[in-house]
């Protein structure tokens, strides 16, 4: 009877929450559309009560629209014949990248031994742009979510074109529309690390190739990254989402409705029926279906009325856009299996226990390449937190991060949509061109989780400047602000992993052989060109007798246009009933996400209430956690006074950034040219190890400074060492780069107490420990120095060191 009760009072209180957030959305979405009403009727009213028209002119602005009117609809009705031509022609085509520069073939995955449908790329520079073969490439790994390739190429300003024109040799990782026989996403895998070892082979005196994964190509190349760390250079992922059950970013729950996709289907098995009914394929169309269906405005409405009001200009983009937007690709069953069991409903990814094609697991802590997670609070496929939870979900705390080296960056958009992420040219030209600009900074900076910072002002000429800055983050904070309900609204996805278990296994003993039976080669090819998606296009094309007269008709009156201005008073009622029609699929789409999103959470939760919660469930820390408790800083403490040369340059290095002093280790901008200058002092590193020797000395600084101090001795036992790690301070503190740096009282307090424990004498000052550090208010750290401009932009950092303030 006490469980009976406690489950209960579990679901009265399920019953209660999700009640009152149905009751909240469903009110904002209600005041939204009234708003949006009021505020079309009262500027359309306002601008005509201004500019009253007597009967005669009335009567000719009406005639005048008339005409307009009817040209304008002959104009839109061929732009949609000449789309379903373009996506004939494309097929025929055999959907090839929709890149906008010219490329060559250079690895054909499908002449592997295990052959798969895809190829690497060779971007030939345009006319104008000189790569240098020196320069570290960039190898880009588009979205395989039922588009073709080429979003990261589509026009000049993209991640291709902004990587080209800072003379990087480029390299693009396409697939072609059909899978191989047998293939799976192990064997991508597989053959994405033999195109990057192409790469670095073509490339032998660069950096390691930068790999910059587009959505589900983010996900791609973290486990490309896992699974053959030591090839890879950073890691960009751009709206990737690595943790699936997250969302709900601001106080309208219902923000992220994809993530209730797989609940309200009851699990994966459905896609495992669709590839089925496709004879073992799996047809893109249906996951741009679910695409479209988010915006229902859009899709139905706004895209098309957007050509129609603007139809002597926006053709031509808008049969550029349809290209790749019509172009659909398709996947083998057992890829699709994958992807929707341990990604989206099963969310593994980060678990560690993924399998590659060697037996190797996937373990995203073994990426030792610094990762940009770039994503957006404007994209409602790819929330922060899908991009973002992963970190938390992998690693224990802000000191794992330092331990294991790891150096893990995010830029957050405030608004683009998850499409504008790759195909803005404003973001390419901003976010991605910065990224490009300061992967040199990033490699250099210290082991931990930072915020990328984009400051834009203006030069003389009106020409934008970008100044970069790195502000070190803690983690338990980023993921405090980023879920506000401490990710509980998650456990439900647990019931729906294990209900999605149960039907795909139902499926597969009971469904599945009847449908695998019934399906054919015929009947997989006849369903895929009966998709909406598709008929919508081939349906208006020149297929269709009753589009003939629409080419002539067109060209006439292209040639006899008549265009009404958008000041007309006709054409402003025209936007005014255009944004009421908008409205109202607005409001459709609020309700529906809103309901749907109560449905999820009753039900599901009410069935991890019942049957789960008691096995997932958390204990409670009996209070604060002491942060010397945590694994990762017990281990470095431990290691106080264990190491060499090398631990002991680090450890001077964290010492004079703990206090946000812009010193030769811990300044950014100058750290890479010190590094080179100063190259026989350094300990020879791989910079994955460099980086994790300093992330271990910053967590022993933090929490041991004076025994930091103290301990430098056994580090630099030999004579040599300590003589050559003393020369190195004086030549560093006299360098003349560092002019404008000016040495805190603090610093030259570190220094000496340095000295007089290594028994150097002191200089400059009186040797004396080294002070406590001061409480301080929360102010802005100093920019740094500023980096050499990147056409015709500058990049500087910051940084605060995580858990502390920094200094006043």
């Amino acid at each position: 009877m006490t469980d009976f009760s406690k489950h209960l009072s579990r679901s009265q209180e399920v019953g209660n929450k999700v009640a009152e957030a149905l009751r909240k959305r469903a009110d904002a979405a209600r005041r939204r559309f009234t708003d949006r009403v009021q505020q079309a009727s009262k500027t359309y009213f306002t601008e005509l009560s201004s500019k009253p028209m007597s009967p005669w002119e009335a009567m000719s602005e009406w005639s005048r629209y008339g005409v307009d009117f009817a040209q304008r609809s002959v104009l839109f009705w061929d732009t949609l014949r000449q789309r379903g031509n373009q996506y004939l022609e494309h097929e025929r085509e055999g959907l090839p990248p929709v890149l906008h520069f010219q490329h060559e073939t250079l690895l054909d995955g499908r002449q592997f031994e295990r052959p798969v449908n895809y190829a690497l790329l060779r971007i030939i520079p345009p006319e104008g742009v000189v790569v240098d073969p020196k320069r570290r490439p960039y190898v880009i790994i588009d979205p395989r979510a039922g588009h073709g390739a080429g979003i990261g190429g589509f026009k000049d300003d993209s991640q291709v074109g902004v990587a080209l024109r800072d003379g990087h040799p480029v390299y693009f990782v396409m697939f072609f529309q059909t899978p191989e026989p047998g293939q799976t996403l192990l064997d991508v895998c597989a053959a994405e690390a033999r195109f990057v070892r192409r790469v670095r082979e073509l490339h032998p005196d660069s950096p390691k190739p930068a790999i910059v994964g587009n959505c589900q190509g983010g996900w791609a190349a973290m486990m490309l990254a896992a699974a053959h760390p030591d090839d890879m250079g950073p890691i960009v992922i751009n709206g990737a989402p690595m943790s699936y059950w997250g969302g709900a970013w601001s106080e309208g729950e219902g923000d992220n409705p994809m993530r209730y996709a797989g609940g309200a289907l009851g699990g994966t098995w459905l896609a495992s029926m669709m590839a089925d009914l496709g004879n073992g394929v799996f047809d893109g169309a249906w996951l741009i279906q679910n695409f479209e269906s988010l915006n229902p405005a859009n899709t139905l409405w706004g895209k098309f009325y957007h050509v129609f009001s603007n139809v002597d200009t926006e053709p031509p983009r808008f049969l550029e856009f349809e290209r790749w937007w019509g172009g659909f690709y398709l996947m083998n069953r057992e890829e699709i299996e994958w992807i929707t069991q341990n990604l989206f409903v099963g969310n593994k990814l980060w678990e560690g226990d993924r399998r590659g094609a060697a037996g190797q697991g996937f373990d995203l802590r073994q990426v030792k390449s610094p990762i940009v997670l770039f994503a957006s609070m404007g994209d409602n496929i790819t929330p922060p937190q899908q991009a973002f939870n992963w970190v938390a979900d992998i690693y224990e705390s802000t000191y794992d991060i330092k331990a294991r080296g790891q150096v893990i960056v995010g830029l957050l958009h405030e608004d683009v949509g998850h499409l504008g992420i790759f195909v803005s040219g404003k973001v390419a030209r901003r976010e991605h061109a910065q990224i490009v600009s300061v992967l040199k900074s990033i490699e250099a900076l210290p082991p931990g989780l930072y915020g990328m910072e984009i400051l834009e002002t203006q030069d003389e000429d009106g020409e934008p400047i970008y100044d970069v800055r790195f502000v070190e983050k803690n983690l338990e904070e980023v993921c405090a602000r980023l879920n506000r309900f401490r990710r509980t609204d998650e456990k439900p996805f647990k019931a729906v992993a294990a209900l999605s278990d149960f039907n795909q296994r139902a499926y597969e003993l009971f469904a599945q052989p009847l449908v695998q039976a019934s399906s054919n080669d015929y009947s997989a090819k006849l369903s895929r060109e009966l998709h909406p998606l598709r008929v919508e296009r081939w349906a208006w094309s020149d297929l269709n007798p009753m589009t003939a007269w629409l080419a002539p008709a067109a060209e006439k009156i292209k040639a006899e246009r008549k265009a009404v201005g958008p000041d007309s008073h006709l054409r402003r009622l025209e936007r005014m009933q255009s944004e009421l029609v908008e409205a109202s699929l607005d409001l459709f789409r609020d309700v529906r996400d809103a309901v749907s999103e109560a449905a999820f959470f009753q039900v599901y939760g009410n069935m991890f209430s019942l049957h789960l919660a008691d096995k997932y469930a958390e204990q409670a820390p009996a209070g604060p956690i002491d942060p010397r408790e945590l694994p990762a800083v017990r281990d470095a403490l431990a290691a106080i006074g264990r190491g060499g040369y090398a631990e002991a340059v680090a450890r001077m290095g964290s010492l004079l950034a703990a206090d946000d002093q812009f010193l030769p280790l811990a300044s950014i901008e100058l750290r890479r040219d010190l590094m080179a200058e100063y190259a026989d002092y350094l300990p020879d590193l791989p910079q994955d190890l460099r980086r994790r020797v300093r992330g271990e000395q910053d967590i022993i600084v933090r929490y041991a400074r004076e025994q930091a101090i103290a301990t430098l001795p056994q580090l630099l036992a030999d004579p040599d060492d300590r003589a050559r790690f003393l020369e190195f301070m004086e030549l560093l503190r006299a360098d003349p780069r560092l002019i404008g740096h000016a040495i805190s009282d603090y610093d030259v307090a570190v220094m000496a107490a340095v000295r007089q424990a290594l028994g150097a004498p002191t200089r400059g000052a009186a040797a004396r420990p080294a002070p406590a550090r001061r409480a301080a208010a929360r102010v802005s750290p100093t920019k740094g120095k500023e980096e050499k401009p990147a056409a015709g932009k500058r990049a500087s950092a910051k940084r605060t060191p995580a858990g502390r303030q920094p200094r006043t």
